[in-house]
């Protein structure tokens, strides 16, 4: 397939890359998420990889840029497109555990809270309306924004709010064999908490139960971004644009790897055409490029996260051609091995 799934109008004056990140509590259940070493340090990852894509390196701890089996995270690539395109990064707390260690936009939010026991978000109008401030003010310095997230535990959240909004969805995994019955589990649990809350819920109560930190500030920032925003993500983004289209606001598009849509455990392309996403779907073809780390994308490892689609997306927007941008990530992740 081409690089891109469909072509997007290309050109930028002022492109802006954020990302938005989060913890929620339910990474730390065991085999819940595969985005750290053990369950407890996935609540590290999101610093770890915002300190890689702002920096080139780990700087705080002495931690491997790779998963045990050699594969790159994620954002070693959106570092590779940031580079490329020469464009600093922003990033948001909105809620996590340990305090980050590069700048951030700080909204003053909490780690997202395990929601089979008690509301996931408590104060999920406030950091909303947080979004909806720097949405506002992003509008003002930018025409195109790619919006890019970083929740360990994040699919299972995103599960859970597509299925409280009524959507049959199955998402998927940064492991290669999907932990599928452990999230219905999950879901099952968190359903039963929220029987006969659903019917009277709207769509940021159903964060409040359901989500995690990153969902409302993504959301408010969709509601007030006036020019071209792009979410940068997976199964993660599907939920935020299913909560956008269920207030009735404009459903983004969104750009992500062909391996999230390939993934057979889950659904993506079903859920976003049931959603009304328009989806642009990123083919880097990393099992062609001699990096056997790069290739265990396409058996199913790891497939997307800190907006590694959206940022191959951006670069090619920006007229980098597929060859430049593989290169480029080639050349990125070799530095890292």
């Amino acid at each position: 397939m081409p690089f891109l799934s469909q072509e997007s109008p290309c050109g930028s004056e002022k492109p802006l890359f954020c990302s938005i990140l989060a913890n929620t509590l339910l990474s730390r259940v065991p085999g819940i998420s595969g985005a750290g070493p053990s369950p407890e340090k996935t609540l590290f990852t999101p610093i770890l990889d915002a300190e890689l894509v702002a920096r080139g390196e780990i700087t705080s701890m002495p931690v491997r840029s790779d998963t045990p089996t050699g594969c790159p995270t994620p954002a070693s690539i959106t570092r590779a497109m940031m580079q490329l395109c020469g464009i600093v990064p922003f990033f948001i707390n909105a809620g996590l555990t340990y305090r980050p260690t590069i700048p951030c936009f700080d909204v003053y939010g909490e780690p997202g809270n395990d929601p089979r026991f008690m509301d996931a978000v408590p104060r999920a109008m406030e950091l909303y309306q947080a979004g909806q401030w720097l949405g506002d003010a992003f509008s003002r310095v930018s025409d195109l924004l790619v919006v890019g997230e970083c929740v360990p535990g994040g699919t299972t959240t995103a599960l859970c709010v597509l299925r409280a909004l009524g959507y049959p969805a199955k998402v998927s995994s940064s492991y290669v064999k999907n932990p599928v019955l452990l999230k219905d589990s999950v879901w099952q649990d968190v359903a039963e908490r929220m029987a006969g809350k659903e019917e009277k819920a709207s769509p940021v109560d159903i964060l409040k139960y359901t989500g995690d930190p990153m969902m409302p500030v993504c959301a408010g920032m969709v509601s007030t971004f006036s020019q071209r925003l792009v979410l940068a993500g997976g199964t993660q983004m599907l939920a935020v644009a299913a909560v956008t289209k269920a207030m009735g606001l404009r459903v983004p598009t969104i750009a992500t790897t062909v391996y999230v849509r390939d993934d057979p455990s889950a659904n993506f392309d079903e859920i976003a055409g049931c959603i009304g996403v328009p989806v642009v779907y990123v083919d880097p073809e990393f099992g062609d490029l001699g990096h056997s780390g790069l290739a265990r994308y396409c058996i199913g490892e790891v497939k997307e996260g800190m907006g590694a689609g959206g940022a191959m997306f951006l670069a090619y927007v920006m007229g980098h051609t597929p060859s430049v941008i593989k290169k480029c990530i080639f050349e990125t992740v070799r530095a890292y091995s």
